[in-house]
Order: structure tokens, then C-alpha cells, then sequence
């Protein structure tokens, strides 16, 4: 989770993601965000993520961000 946390500070450090349960819902984080993301986690923590798996639920917030890529890394 730190290292996620290093990421997500990366792309954006005005975000609290400590608290933040709406970065897509509420368009704190736009699309050019969310691929920057991808391509950093992909990268850091060795998983893949399909198109399907692009859904504002996975990327809402920093513990819905973590879940999705410790699932992957379980697949």
C-alpha cells in the first residue's frame, strides 16, 4: 500500500487519499489520470489490467485501488 500511495502522490499530491472515496465519481481524477495509473501499477506490482477491469469502483478511491490490484496479483 505505501507504494501505492507513492504512485498516486505522483500523479496528483493536491489529493488526500487517505480520505478521498470519490476520485472518478466525483471528477477529482480524469481520464489521462486513470492511464498514467495503469501503466504505474502494471509496472510496480506486476499485474494487468483488462479494459473490463476499468470501472470507476476500481479506481474511486486508494483502498478500492489496492483491493483490485492485490486481486490481480492473486490471479
Amino acid at each position: 500500500m505505501e507504494r501505492l500511495m507513492e504512485i498516486l502522490k505522483e500523479i496528483d499530491d493536491t489529493v488526500d487519499y487517505g480520505r478521498e472515496k470519490a476520485l472518478i465519481d466525483n471528477g477529482i481524477w480524469d481520464s489521462f489520470a486513470v492511464i498514467t495509473l495503469i501503466g504505474e501499477l502494471e509496472e510496480a506490482f506486476g499485474v494487468r489490467i483488462a479494459p473490463a477491469q476499468i470501472v470507476p469502483r476500481n479506481f474511486n478511491s486508494a483502498e478500492a485501488i489496492w483491493d483490485m490490484v492485490r486481486k490481480l496479483q492473486e490471479a
